[in-house]
């Protein structure tokens, strides 16, 4: 209990505000190099993680954590849980990283292996990992929450698609980190509702060229924004708008 106590301490001193008050078991694994380039691109569809405001921070989420692809962007608050493993534990540690990409299940393994189906497992970059992690361990019990997301600049929307079927890449969301629901409108149209075509890519099928877009993105923290003109009339398929507004929640 008292090496428990020790690593919430250490939670405090980092000045992060949960989310939740509960910590969840779980494990933790690492991927992608000791410099974490193995990590880029992933099943939420970010690409670059640099880029799109995520780093190396990141992990691929098992089943139970990523939801079909709602989780992608959530920020997760993670500690070594030092009581079953001390010797694999850095004490005092905690590291805070993004959901970006799905860690399946490998059925040539017994019960899926560690992502297996109803596991709650982070598979994180390797820089990540060893921030609470010893290397020589592979894999250690964890205690984790999901917490605030923090990113630098407003919410970004990228084009994609071909004539009547638009597919927006929404990245770096703070706040909550992940969308609920979404619907965008042109210059000429009323609202269209939106859907989840895969990890943080949402779709409509619409003809929408030409016209200048807003979205009405509420995000899995019930926070609704508003986002107005964010995409300029004569906008191009394959291109990236940033905008001023953030989520808190």
């Amino acid at each position: 209990m008292g090496n428990i106590f020790l690593q919430l301490l250490a939670v405090v001193a980092l000045c992060i505000a949960p989310a939740r008050s509960d910590w969840l078991p779980g494990t933790a694994t690492f991927y992608g190099g000791a410099d974490g380039s193995g990590t880029m691109g992933g099943a939420c569809g970010y690409g670059n993680l640099y880029d799109q405001g995520y780093g190396i921070n990141n992990a691929a989420l098992s089943t139970p954590l990523f939801n079909d692809g709602a989780s992608c962007g959530q920020c997760y608050l993670i500690i070594c849980d030092y009581s079953k493993a001390p010797d694999w534990c850095k004490l005092g540690k905690a590291i805070t990283v993004t959901g970006t990409n799905y860690c399946p299940p490998n059925y040539d393994l017994p019960y899926g292996g560690w992502c297996n189906a109803t596991r709650p497992h982070f598979d994180m970059s390797q820089p990540a990992w060893e921030n609470i992690g010893i290397y020589s361990a592979g894999i250690i019990p964890i205690l984790y929450q999901q917490v605030k997301c923090w990113r630098y600049g407003g919410v970004r929307f990228t084009i994609n698609g071909f004539n009547y079927f638009e597919l927006v890449l929404v990245t770096n969301m703070a706040g909550s980190g992940s969308i609920a629901s979404m619907s965008v409108k042109g210059s000429c149209t009323g609202w269209i509702q939106m859907t989840r075509n895969w990890g943080a890519n949402w779709q409509c099928l619409a003809g929408l060229a030409g016209q200048a877009l807003s979205f009405n993105v509420t995000s899995t923290g019930g926070q609704t924004i508003v986002f107005d003109d964010a995409v300029p009339a004569g906008w191009s398929f394959g291109q990236t708008f940033s905008t001023y507004h953030q989520f808190d929640y």
